[in-house]
């Protein structure tokens, strides 16, 4: 029997219970069994009971490393050896196809080995699919793992794609996943649209609480994105798991990823990549560590923002020595540290913010902002005009209620509960 996918068309969302009737398939929601450890992520359920959703067509392929069934096996040759299925196109997004190029390094095109099926990239010198590079495509599919992050540029790269895909006419279908950092969870300020880039498309909240599927879905329902979508949904996810309850092994979604303490802390110190301190990079705890040669005060700022009482969390004082290549590359600086202590509790954004105007008003002098980067990442001036002003608590109940008012408006257009 057919499991129905969640369909999308262009600015149409068609009910779920319309939706999960579609091809004579089940009517159970993908959440109705919550067996912890026991969630399918959207290609087993692809290739389970809606491969018609591809059979008998010529697919184009966007993954990397991340996309997987639990067994371990590539959704590359999942799909190339699935029967009736043409795999004619590979897309590969930031870090390229097996996810080890760094953040920011372009990625050339090529020819994937195992296959012989061509490789475009989406992450050098275009970052959307051109017409020619899907004309060997009937049906676009995605299949990478994310991390729940606005500035993570893998659902953005989806998100052009269906937009290039549907001015050809052509269906677009999202694999979905778990959104690790549990898909119940919004934080952080909207997107001010005059500072739209690759690392935040559209107005969302820095932690945005959707999964991939989920997130594409509130675009083209909100008519911000016009596109053809479904949405092949996981079987047994609910929306607060954390990644481990899944039950799906762990893979970094990107080098610097590289376990769940560094991917929670991701949405707040990810900020510090707009200034001149250390976000961790070249040492053996990225994001979980921020610092500067002048830091010399390291163990009195730590002291200052334990004494903030974040939850779910502590600072201490360390050092490390940081590999070349990166900021401060080749010297040994001093850095504070972020443990988490209940990450039911810790509020990632609020201690990046926090930490950004602890730091800086020590530091007045020795502070330099990225000025261009930091208003990407947090989507506007009014975090970098705050910390300045010594008025974060004060941005951040702004960004509170935005947040609550995103968390509403993203109901209609769940898969999960």
């Amino acid at each position: 029997m057919k499991r129905a996918s969640l369909r999308v068309a262009l600015a149409t969302i068609v009910p779920a219970a319309v939706a999960l009737s579609v091809g004579c398939a089940s009517s159970q929601s993908p959440a109705a069994t919550t067996a912890i450890g026991n969630v399918l992520p959207g290609v087993e359920v692809l290739l389970r009971d809606s491969l018609h959703l591809v059979a008998g067509k010529r697919v184009g392929l966007i993954t990397n490393h991340s996309g997987k069934d639990r067994a371990g096996t590539s959704t590359i040759d999942l799909l190339h050896k699935a029967p009736g299925v043409q795999l004619t196109a590979l897309y590969g997004p930031e870090h390229g196809l097996r996810g080890a190029a760094e953040a920011g390094v372009h990625i050339a095109s090529t020819v994937d080995s195992a296959t012989g099926v061509p490789i475009y990239s989406l992450y050098g010198e275009t970052r959307v699919p051109s017409p020619q590079m899907l004309e060997n495509v009937d049906v676009l599919v995605y299949d990478i793992q994310d991390v729940g992050a606005r500035v993570y540029t893998y659902q953005w790269t989806m998100v052009l794609a269906a937009e290039a895909a549907a001015k050809l006419g052509k269906p677009f279908i999202v694999l979905d996943r778990p959104n690790p950092v549990r898909a119940d969870r919004v934080e952080g300020g909207l997107l001010r649209p005059q500072f739209a880039s690759f690392v935040g498309l559209h107005p969302v909240p820095m932690r945005y609480g959707l999964t991939a599927g989920e997130l594409l879905r509130y675009l083209v329902g909100t008519g911000v994105v016009k596109a053809n979508v479904t949405v092949v949904p996981m079987a047994n996810y609910r929306r607060d798991m954390w990644w481990e309850a899944t039950g799906i092994p762990w893979v970094r979604p990107s080098p610097n990823l590289r376990d769940m303490d560094a991917t929670i802390l991701y949405t707040g110190t990810v900020f510090f990549e707009g200034t001149n301190l250390s976000e961790g990079r070249g040492t053996d705890r990225p994001f979980r560590l921020v610092g500067a040669p002048w830091l010399t005060d390291a163990g009195r700022i730590a002291r200052e923002l334990n004494a903030q009482r974040m939850p779910g969390v502590r600072f201490d004082s360390t050092s490390r020595t940081i590999a070349e290549g990166q900021k401060h590359g080749g010297l040994t600086i001093p850095m504070i540290e972020v443990v988490i202590l209940d990450r039911d509790r810790v509020r990632p954004v609020t201690v990046g913010a926090r930490m950004l105007q602890t730091i800086r008003a020590r530091h007045p002098t020795e502070w330099q902002w990225r000025i261009g980067s930091i208003d990407r990442l947090s989507g506007g001036s009014d975090l970098r005009a705050a910390v300045e002003a010594g008025t974060v608590d004060q941005l951040l109940a702004q960004w509170d209620l935005e947040a609550r008012d995103f968390a509403t408006r993203r109901e209609p257009h769940l898969i999960y509960r």
